[in-house]
């Protein structure tokens, strides 16, 4: 076979070796914006120009928990010492809101201080390589995980666990996490049950588990609303994004909204002010 002939075959073998090569990894710009999402299989913060959420002022009937991780960011954001912070309680009472909120108030305060980095709970093993990451900016930053919770056989947490508190390297003085949960242990009863009736020990079966819970410095409840304050989110968003309706009206609307749902919350709240102001051909901006 002549070199001439040889070179095709050369050629796909290069084109093949160059596919399996790894890729390198992407550069991440600290300064391209006030949020990020980790990227955990091309270990890269993707930026978010615009974060979805609502003013810290339009959350209704949650204000001590939101005093308590205002102030808890404000003194982080400042280079003082702060706790992680785990949300939790009832779906849609504001938990992720806050969070996004109160990262907002404190970037106005402080432009460029502080960042809002998410990682989704499926990436918890990646967390040494985003810390290790996070480390090398001279930015702040709140490790925001939504909807944490663990069950069956899921060892993911041990990553977690070292992370917060109990590892050799611990988390970056400039990272601060912040999670939200339905369940205050991180862990569902019929689980934690099951763990104390098969072990060995039950105490210390559990206590691995549980303990994750306890490494969060503060523990912020959220519960239901009641229909007055329901009534106040609702008023709150009304205002603030002018839907003109007359109050009795938009009150009767507005419970009606909650029985059909099933229940009073904040984001039910938010879906009727959305629903609405569809109808009355108004944009939420």
């Amino acid at each position: 076979m002549t070199d001439t002939n040889l070179l095709p075959t050369l050629e796909r073998i290069a084109d093949a070796l160059e596919r399996l090569a790894p890729t390198s990894p992407l550069e991440t710009d600290f300064s391209a914006a006030d949020a990020f999402v980790w990227q955990a299989e091309a270990k890269w913060l993707e930026p978010v120009q615009a974060v979805n959420r609502v003013d810290l002022k339009l959350l209704q009937g949650i204000n001590q928990q939101q005093d308590i991780l205002l102030e808890n960011t404000r003194q982080f954001s400042n280079g003082l010492p702060a706790n992680n912070a785990l949300l939790w309680g009832a779906r849609g009472t504001g938990k992720s809101s806050l969070v996004k909120a109160a990262h907002g108030t404190i970037s106005e305060e402080k432009p460029g201080v502080l960042a809002l980095v998410e990682i989704h709970r499926e990436d918890l093993p990646t967390l040494p390589q985003l810390l290790n990451l996070l480390s090398k900016s001279k930015r702040r930053f709140i490790l925001f995980c939504d909807d944490l919770s663990f069950d069956g056989d899921d060892v993911s947490y041990k990553s977690l666990k070292a992370v917060l508190e109990g590892g050799i390297e611990g988390r970056p003085d400039n990272v601060v996490f912040y999670a939200t949960s339905n369940r205050r242990h991180l862990m569902p009863r019929d689980m934690i049950e099951n763990e104390r009736s098969t072990a060995i020990n039950p105490a210390e079966a559990v206590e691995e588990k549980v303990s994750l819970s306890d490494r969060f410095g503060l523990w912020l409840g959220f519960h239901n609303c009641n229909q007055e304050t329901y009534f106040a989110i609702i008023q709150g968003y009304a205002t603030h994004y002018g839907l003109d309706i007359d109050a009795d009206d938009l009150k009767a609307e507005a419970l009606e909204w909650s029985m059909t749902r099933g229940s009073r919350s904040g984001r039910v709240a938010w879906q009727f002010i959305q629903n609405l102001a569809g109808r009355l051909g108004k944009q939420l901006s």
